[in-house]
């Protein structure tokens, strides 16, 4: 069986494609620093419109080196959670409310042991 073997190069291996004659665009880098503390370099290309903010690893908008923030930067609201929804809807009264008539269902049922 080993002598009918295909012999040759792997499929997919590696690439017959070589680097000759290609020519990379000019680039420049700029450091940004997040309000974390935290600097980081990004490579652009010399062409391309580089924006005033980035974000950076901790999630936080990191603001490019010698440059103003944004006037148009959209400001991030706080996330609400489902208790800030369900203030929205209800008072803390109604809730309350609520809690008893549940409360009472479960005793009704025995199934709150005290």
């Amino acid at each position: 069986m080993a002598e009918r073997s295909l012999r040759g190069m792997k499929i997919g291996a590696s690439s017959l494609e070589t680097d000759e004659g290609v020519r990379f665009v000019a680039r420049q880098e700029h450091e940004y620093t997040c309000p974390n503390g935290h600097v980081f370099h990004k490579t652009f290309a010399e062409e391309a419109d580089v924006p005033a903010l980035w974000e950076c690893h901790c999630g936080a908008s990191a603001l490019l080196k010698d440059a103003e923030e944004p006037e148009d930067a959209k400001k991030a609201k706080p996330q609400r959670t489902h208790w800030d929804m369900l203030l929205e809807r209800r008072s803390l009264e109604e809730l309350d409310e609520l809690l008893q008539e549940r409360m009472a269902l479960l005793e009704k049922r025995g199934l709150r042991s005290r």
